[in-house]
C-alpha cells in the first residue's frame, strides 16, 4: 500500500494548488481528476484535494462519490485517506470534509486521527498556532498540510492481539434499540475483554469552557476540575482501551446530551494524551431517519478533533423506533455477525 493516488475533483485555487505543491514535495503521486480516470482504488494511499470556493459545492466530488458508491460497495478496501480542503470564506470546510470520510469510509477506506487540513478563507481556523508560533498564517497552514501528507504516508495499521475494548452508552437496558443491536454484536465478540460504562443522567457536568491554563493544569494529573464518573472511570477506561465503541440513538438528529458531554469532558484527557493509536466505532439506531448526520457527528469529534482511528464501515447504522422493533429488521443479527467480524478482520490479530 505504499503508492499514492491524489483525487481533484473540479478546478482548484491557485492557494489549494500551493498547498498541494507544498506539501507533495518528494512524494511520487497518481492524480485522479475525473469520473473517466476513476477505477478501483483499493491498496492505496489516497489524499482527498477538495476545492470548496465560495459556495461550498463541488458538484464534481458528489458525482465522484455517486460513482464510487454505484460501482462498488467495497472501492476503497485496504486504503489509507486524508484530505486537504480549501474555501473561500469561514463555511464549510468541516462539513464537506467529514461527508468525505463518511463515504469513504462506508466504501472501505481507513482514517487516521486528525486526516484533515483545512484552510478557511481568512484561515483563521489557524490563528491558535500562531499564537504558539508567532508565524505567518499561510506559512502555517503549508506546514499543516505537509504534516497531514507525512502522516498520511507514515501511516501503518498495527494489529492487536488481545484487544481490550470499551463501550461507553446512555441508554435504557431494557428498552433500548441500540444497546439490543450492540447485544447482538456483542455475542459475536465473546471471549474479547469487554468493558461497559454506563453514563447515566446527571453522572456528567459538561465542559464548561475553563480557560487553556486551567483545564492544562489539571490535564497534567489526568483530572478535570468537574471530577465526577468521567476522572474516576472514563478517564483510566479510555487510556486503557484499545477500541472505543460508542452506542448513539438518535436524539434530534444528534447524539444524546449525556454521550455529548463525555465528548466534551475528554478535552482534559486529551491535551496530555492523544488518541491516534486507538480504534474508534459506533454503533447508531434512529427512529426514523437520520443516523448519517450522527455518524458525521461522531466522525467530527473523535477522528477529526479527538485523533481517534476510523477503520473501515467503523458505523452500523440502523433503523428502529417502538421497543424490541430492531429484532424484526430482516437479517438483522447478519448483520451485527458482520459488524463484528469486520472488528476481528481490521483491529485483531
Amino acid at each position: 500500500m505504499d503508492k499514492l493516488v491524489v483525487l481533484i475533483p473540479g478546478q482548484i485555487s491557485e492557494r489549494l494548488n500551493n498547498m498541494l505543491e507544498f506539501s507533495l514535495e518528494g512524494y511520487e503521486y497518481e492524480t485522479i481528476k475525473t469520473l473517466e480516470q476513476i477505477s478501483s482504488l483499493k491498496n492505496k494511499r489516497i489524499l482527498f484535494a477538495v476545492e470548496l470556493g465560495d459556495t461550498g459545492i463541488n458538484i464534481e466530488l458528489y458525482k465522484m462519490f455517486e460513482r464510487i458508491r454505484m460501482t462498488n460497495e467495497k472501492f476503497f478496501e485496504n486504503s489509507v485517506g486524508s484530505i486537504i480542503i480549501n474555501s473561500n470564506n469561514e463555511l464549510f470546510t468541516r462539513d464537506v470534509a467529514r461527508k468525505i470520510i463518511f463515504y469513504a469510509n462506508m466504501s472501505g477506506c481507513m482514517f487516521p486521527g486528525r486526516p484533515l487540513s483545512e484552510a478557511t478563507g481568512s484561515l483563521k481556523n489557524f490563528n491558535t498556532y500562531k499564537k504558539i508560533n508567532n508565524t505567518d498564517l499561510m506559512e502555517i497552514c503549508l506546514n499543516d498540510c505537509k504534516k497531514t501528507v507525512c502522516q498520511l504516508m507514515n501511516f501503518n495499521i498495527n494489529k492487536i492481539n488481545e484487544p481490550r475494548i470499551l463501550t461507553l452508552h446512555s441508554s435504557n437496558y431494557t428498552t433500548s434499540n441500540t444497546i439490543t443491536l450492540w447485544n447482538m454484536v456483542k455475542e459475536n465478540l465473546k471471549g474479547y475483554n469487554i468493558k461497559e460504562i454506563h453514563i447515566e443522567n446527571g453522572s456528567v457536568v459538561d465542559c464548561k469552557g475553563c480557560p487553556y491554563k486551567a483545564c492544562k493544569h489539571y490535564s497534567e494529573s489526568t483530572n478535570c476540575f468537574y471530577g465526577g464518573i468521567m476522572v474516576n472511570e472514563v478517564y483510566p477506561a479510555i487510556l486503557e482501551c484499545d477500541i472505543l465503541i460508542m452506542l448513539c440513538p438518535n436524539y434530534n438528529d444528534s447524539i444524546s446530551a449525556n454521550m455529548s458531554a463525555v465528548i466534551n469532558r475528554l478535552t482534559a484527557l486529551f491535551r496530555k494524551t492523544k488518541f491516534y493509536d486507538k480504534y474508534f466505532y459506533a454503533v447508531v439506531v434512529s427512529g426514523h431517519s437520520g443516523s448519517d448526520l450522527i455518524t458525521q457527528q461522531l466522525i467530527s469529534a473523535l477522528n477529526i478533533n479527538k485523533t481517534f482511528m476510523l477503520p473501515p464501515e467503523f458505523s452500523l447504522m440502523e433503523t428502529a423506533n417502538d421497543i424490541g422493533e430492531i429484532e424484526s429488521i430482516e437479517n438483522i443479527k447478519g448483520k451485527a455477525f458482520e459488524f463484528a467480524e469486520n472488528i476481528k478482520r481490521n483491529v485483531i490479530k
